[in-house]
């Protein structure tokens, strides 16, 4: 018996080294203003530089990274300001689309819904931040669609692209995670009673936090910055 050797589609290879890419940058292995070297990432990836630089343009259209001329590819670092203004613009699409979903989801994608919760907690309680992070970002998605309105979806996406590193990283301090997995019972327990008040102050609560956290994080390695200086 002979195998057969199946070519990966192009279109497929890009998308595969995009999200390799995104992990990477969400969790800190290439630093915020860090410069993406092509050479070292075909090597890692063990790709050509073609679907790298189609990955990379794939992530920059995300906002992750930013395509700078003469400089190439730099991972997106956000200032305090663009922290405040991002979340305060995802705390309001978090809220509507966590409304809209206590409204429109159906008993399947609830159960799936509950499902990832159940994998997230196992996740939560063998401290896997990877994996919790990963369903975390799955369950905001699900919510998301089951809000079913296709215009707040992309706009959700795009705005949550920008802070995915940030949200990742929030999650790194022991107390703070701990709030953070409360928030997201009460986040099931008001998508399974299809309350939709319940569901908005909870998800916008949770941003709100989100921010607080990130920007307590942001002005603590500016003033260890300083020191070092």
């Amino acid at each position: 018996m002979t195998a057969e050797v199946i070519s990966i589609p192009r279109a497929a290879l890009h998308e595969q080294v995009a999200q390799r890419l995104r992990q990477m940058l969400v969790e800190g292995r290439i630093a915020p203003g860090a410069k993406l070297n092509e050479r070292e990432l075909s090597e890692l990836l063990q790709v050509s530089r073609t679907p790298l630089r189609e990955a990379i343009k794939m992530l920059a259209a995300e906002g992750l990274v930013e395509l700078v001329p003469n400089r190439g590819a730099i991972a997106v670092s956000l200032t305090e300001e663009d922290v405040l203004n991002t979340f305060e613009v995802m705390a309001g699409l978090e809220g509507l689309s966590g409304e809209l979903a206590a409204q429109r989801i159906t008993d399947a994608e609830l159960a799936e819904i509950q499902a990832m919760q159940f994998e997230m907690m196992a996740a939560y309680t063998r401290r896997d931040l990877s994996t919790y992070y990963g369903l975390n970002a799955r369950i905001h998605r699900a919510i998301n669609a089951a809000a079913k309105n296709p215009v707040l979806a992309t706009v959700y996406e795009q705005v949550n692209a920008r802070l995915q590193a940030l949200r990742f990283r929030s999650n790194q301090d022991g107390e703070k995670w701990k709030n953070a997995v409360r928030e997201h019972e009460k986040m099931i327990e008001a998508l399974a009673a299809r309350d939709g008040v319940a569901m908005r102050e909870v998800l916008t609560a949770h941003l709100r936090n989100k921010r607080d956290v990130v920007l307590e994080q942001l002005r603590a390695a500016a003033r260890a910055g300083g020191k070092a200086a």
